[in-house]
């Protein structure tokens, strides 16, 4: 069977949770279970997620054909970490361990899009609207994030695994990378809202400066910043910081990205950040299992002081993969390439 079924209960699956947060960094019996009771129950999202990004992109048909779809199961390191950072959360009741991804080139493709989800039937019950188009984060994140509850009449060993769908511009899209880039880079969780503060203003000021241009709704303490003005906050922050040298300097070369040779509908992404390259192997849905327990294995390299940053994801070919996540390729041309233009207007 190509799929992973759930081979364990809520109960264990919370149990594991429990001893995956207590114990980050400890190898011993009751780890290793709880580790392999989370890799089975993070595999067995990938149905639900493919179920879902046949919907996405019937739906997307009608929006921006040319839009881009991707999905990923979550990172264990992530997995661990959001446990820890929301006490008492359950592993079993985890909503985003499976993600699914549009980003569109508008926000009137992005607007268009959120309602068809809001008013066009789908069986699957929908259990959060995050809204950060209208209300954007604190921290400058902007998107919307649709949770669902997987249920299905005919199939029913997935009923009631979570699911995210996020919806995005490219804009939206750039920014979100290029600050996980950057987390990489300095070694701060960046994304998750730890790190030096000037970095984190820095980013949330860049998202002020591309709301501007989206003509969006204001992030959080910027609503009376016109548009000169936030930009020139940007040019000093950017000089303050050199940004951009920064970001250009840690790209992945071309000729340090190996493809694996074979095609298929998932791709493990390896960046191995001591020489800067990235390995990306690709797996039939037939072979998805082993893609999950090949995923696993590298997390485990991970885990034991190995400098790598592993995720298995679909999003059909590699140069879509680049666009996808260029995170794991250290790629932030289009967030460069967006600071430079406001950096002239600042300048004029």
């Amino acid at each position: 069977m190509a799929f992973v079924t759930p081979e364990y209960s809520k109960a264990d699956v919370n149990r594991a949770g429990l001893i995956l947060a207590r114990n980050p960094q400890i190898f011993n019996g009751e780890w290793l279970g709880a580790t392999s009771v989370l890799a089975n129950w993070r595999a067995a999202h990938a149905y639900p997620i493919n179920t879902f990004q046949a919907t996405l992109r019937a739906r997307l048909k009608k929006v921006a054909p040319e839009a881009l779809v991707a999905q990923r199961l979550k990172r264990t390191p992530s997995i661990i970490a959001k446990l820890q950072r929301f006490k008492g959360m359950q592993l079993a009741r985890m909503q985003d361990i499976g993600g699914l991804r549009a980003v569109v080139s508008t926000t009137q493709e992005l607007r268009y899009l959120f309602e068809i989800y809001q008013t066009a039937y789908l069986s699957h019950q929908l259990i959060s609207v995050k809204d950060y188009m209208s209300a954007p984060k604190f921290d400058g994140y902007r998107s919307i994030h649709l949770i669902y509850r997987y249920n299905s009449v005919n199939i029913v060993d997935y009923d009631g695994l979570s699911l995210e769908l996020q919806l995005r511009t490219k804009l939206q899209h750039a920014r979100a990378t290029a600050v996980e880039t950057m987390g990489i880079y300095l070694g701060q969780a960046l994304k998750s809202g730890q790190g030096e503060d000037e970095w984190k203003q820095f980013f949330k000021t860049a998202s002020a400066a591309l709301a501007h241009i989206e003509k969006a709704e204001p992030v959080p303490g910027y609503e009376g910043f016109d548009r000169k003005t936030v930009y020139k906050q940007l040019m000093e922050e950017e000089a303050n910081l050199d940004v951009v040298t920064k970001l250009r300097s840690f790209a992945v070369a071309t000729e340090n990205i190996h493809t694996l040779r074979g095609t298929g509908s998932y791709h493990l992404i390896v960046l191995n950040l001591s020489d800067r390259s990235v390995a990306i192997t690709p797996y039939a849905t037939t072979r998805l299992e082993q893609a999950n327990r090949d995923y696993a294995l590298v997390e485990e390299k991970a885990k034991s002081g190995e400098p790598l940053e592993a995720v298995l994801v679909s999003a059909g070919s590699v140069d879509a993969l680049k666009k996808a996540y260029p995170n794991y390729f250290l790629d932030t041309q289009v967030f460069i390439n967006q600071i430079e233009r406001i950096i002239q207007a600042a300048k004029r």
